[in-house]
């Protein structure tokens, strides 16, 4: 059985890939920071495996992913999805809350993508994703730290991607546009609305979208695709 570790499982996307997966007949596990009841939940509607970690501090993390492959044997693959945001101009934003957040929108990926990459290497395949963002390529006024991060997660697959490919490993990214999850809570109905008709498809982009995505690119069906960059974003990005 195909197995799959996602990071950022009770997250709009990361639930939307948990379920995907498990419908999909992958064995799955997902991680999760505070929404115990929310994970516990996914878990057991999934029949998933669901692990709690910071993935901000290195023990934590390391924990997390022996725990999860302690109970899948092996990895197939790994989604790098758990992510967070902080909006405001660069001047007044504090050290300690960059540092956060690269900790956990880039650090963690370089971590976790080490240990995966040290047991795929051994069966001389497997696929990385990581969930990226449009910020990741254009930058966005008011989240710079955010945007770089994401543009990291760009850097980073394309990189081991070539590093990588004769092992037979494949790394790629999704940057995702305007999706509806609750990351967009902080947008008022006008801005989405904005965002809606930038977009020359002409709706906001669902986690089911993502997903979808997501199953293609570490599926068979795209083994000839690697260091790939791949927008889920309905055209807002051209």
């Amino acid at each position: 059985m195909k197995t799959v570790l996602i990071t950022g499982g009770t997250g709009g996307i990361g639930q939307a890939l948990v379920k995907g997966y498990a419908k999909e007949g992958w064995r799955t596990a997902f991680g999760y920071h505070r929404k115990k009841e929310e994970a516990e939940r996914l878990a057991r509607e999934t029949s998933s495996l669901c692990f709690q970690a910071d993935l901000r501090d290195e023990k934590s993390l390391l924990v997390f992913f022996q725990s999860a492959m302690q109970q899948l044997g092996h990895l197939d693959a790994l989604i790098v999805c758990a992510g967070t945001s902080w909006q405001g101009l660069i001047t007044d934003m504090p050290t300690c809350s960059y540092d956060e957040l690269m900790a956990l929108n880039l650090r963690s990926a370089f971590l976790l993508s080490k240990q995966a990459l040290l047991l795929m290497s051994k069966q001389h395949c497997g696929s990385i994703l990581f969930i990226s963002s449009i910020q990741g390529l254009q930058g966005a006024s008011c989240e710079a730290a955010y945007a770089a991060s994401k543009a990291g997660l760009i850097g980073l697959a394309r990189s081991l991607a070539c590093e990588y490919g004769p092992s037979g490993i494949r790394v790629n990214c999704l940057t995702p546009g305007a999706i509806d999850t609750g990351m967009m809570s902080v947008f008022s109905p006008e801005d989405k609305e904005t965002l809606r008709t930038s977009t020359p498809l002409q709706r906001l982009g669902r986690a089911d979208d993502i997903r979808d995505a997501a199953l293609f690119l570490t599926s068979e069906k795209a083994s000839f695709i690697t260091g790939q960059v791949l927008g889920v974003d309905g055209g807002l990005v051209l």
